[in-house]
């Protein structure tokens, strides 16, 4: 009996992921602005064990030690964000200088490492300024993130060739104006939410002409997507629970992913929205749906879906002892990498895909000799390759994956108490230690294959 050798495809891009927000730390140097986490986490009551940003990993001083770390470890992509508030402290009018200058010395380090650079344009980090003046929720947000992504892109567009507009509209949007877990914290009307998720929508394709017209030559660019609720996996892979399993898809991605592929909102979400429904501006679709070189996907679980009665779709809870990870949400689920690529080119259509982020928060313990031995991400990771492996063998184009994380982190609203990083970091010291996943998976991006 032959053994798979589980094999990507040759040019297939390896990586590793973090965010402005979450690594930075230097909250108030150099002419940054203040961001919307700075203010949620200052205010107190919202961050698990009242942690801020404010540090962080200190990567903004300590981003040739980490670039270095990258490259002993052969990680020979990074996808970074750019934070806008250090750019535009603002979110409109003056540039600072000291910020576009200290992405120009990140991105000649990675380069001068032999590492790509893959730029996120906005990973959840609005200038408070635009926020008290109505966030996301007024469409001058959106006009704003023109000239900001216009600005980053004609200053790094020489070098960085890979870009993101936007990271996960439905978290930024949803648990930020919906819902109030995550900055700004607030809970508004549907209809103010409905079109907070079109001014989004409206920014990434200001942010994809600006890549467009000041990239460069061989710029390519995407949005990042990640699904809330989660990708329906059918519970058996026959014809009727695939059909169940997708028509749940298309009804609830159709917001964002209808838009950006068909040119327009779905009339199942417009009828179901009513007077919720958002106001378009002549034009806007336009620029919403210009064609994308990828879509990236952040998949970390899906939820399982059967044909119920009537064949209409069924979500099935998870049971108490389903394996999950360190957080209630992370339910382990390999095979959201492979149902959430199909489903994705199938029903809407998406040519080719990168896989952001994957990865799991887990409760790590160090050993008597200093070593981080987390078999529990090894297998997390190695399972949902698997899958992944899976959508590229049956001819989906899956370009790369980028693991999430680097580095343990600022995870949002749980602050420092959860871990995502395959390098363990003590905030305390700023001490940087690969555990077991990140050699792990070394070897896998020096193999190309799943190991």
């Amino acid at each position: 009996m032959t053994t798979p050798s589980y094999r990507f495809p040759k040019d297939f891009v390896w990586g590793a992921a973090a965010a402005s927000a979450q690594i930075e730390g230097a909250a108030n140097e150099d002419g940054k602005g203040e961001s919307i986490w700075d203010r949620f986490a200052s205010a107190g009551g919202h961050i698990a064990n009242g942690d801020t940003p404010e540090t962080a990993c200190d990567h903004y001083h300590r981003y040739e030690a980490d670039t270095a770390l990258m490259s002993d470890l052969g990680i020979p992509n990074y996808r970074l964000s750019i934070a806008w508030p250090r750019v535009i402290p603002n979110g409109d009018g003056p540039v600072n200088p000291r910020g576009l200058d200290f992405y120009d010395r990140l991105i000649d380090t990675l380069l001068a490492a032999g590492i790509t650079p893959w730029a996120t344009l906005f990973h959840w980090d609005l200038p408070q300024a635009l926020e008290d003046r109505g966030g996301w929720l007024v469409r001058s947000t959106a006009e704003a993130f023109r000239p900001y992504a216009e600005t980053v892109v004609k200053r790094l567009g020489d070098r960085v060739k890979n870009w993101f507009t936007l990271n996960e509209i439905p978290c930024f949007i949803g648990k930020g104006y919906a819902d109030g877990e995550f900055a700004p914290g607030r809970t508004e009307s549907a209809r103010a939410v409905n079109q907070g998720y079109h001014h989004a929508l409206l920014a990434h394709g200001y942010a994809l002409s600006a890549v467009r017209t000041y990239g460069g030559p061989g710029a390519r660019v995407g949005l990042v997507h990640n699904h809330l609720p989660p990708p329906q996996i059918p519970l058996i892979e026959t014809d009727e629970h695939i059909a169940a399993a997708r028509a749940e898809y298309e009804r609830t991605n159709g917001q964002l992913m209808g838009p950006l592929f068909h040119g327009r909102y779905p009339e199942a979400f417009l009828a179901t929205a009513g007077d919720d429904a958002p106001h378009v501006e002549v034009g806007d679709l336009d620029g919403i749906a210009q064609p994308m070189d990828y879509l990236g996907l952040n998949l970390y679980s899906g939820d399982f879906v059967r044909a119920g009665r009537n064949g209409l779709p069924e979500r099935l809870a998870f049971p108490r002892q389903f394996p999950r990870g360190d957080l209630p949400w992370l339910n382990l689920t390999p095979q959201v990498l492979y149902w959430g690529v199909r489903h994705a080119a199938e029903v809407f259509g998406v040519p080719s895909f990168y896989i952001t982020e994957h990865g799991a928060a887990l409760a790590d313990e160090i050993n008597a000799d200093g070593e981080i031995i987390d078999l529990d991400r090894r297998e997390v990771m190695r399972s949902y390759l698997v899958e992944l492996h899976r959508a590229a063998h049956e001819g989906y184009d899956v370009r790369g994956y980028f693991a999430w994380s680097l580095l343990d982190n600022f995870e949002w609203a749980e602050g420092y108490a959860k871990r995502f990083g395959i390098v363990h970091v003590d905030f305390e010291t700023q001490k940087r230690t690969p555990k077991l996943s990140a050699h792990w998976y070394s070897q896998v991006i020096r193999e190309n294959r799943i190991l």
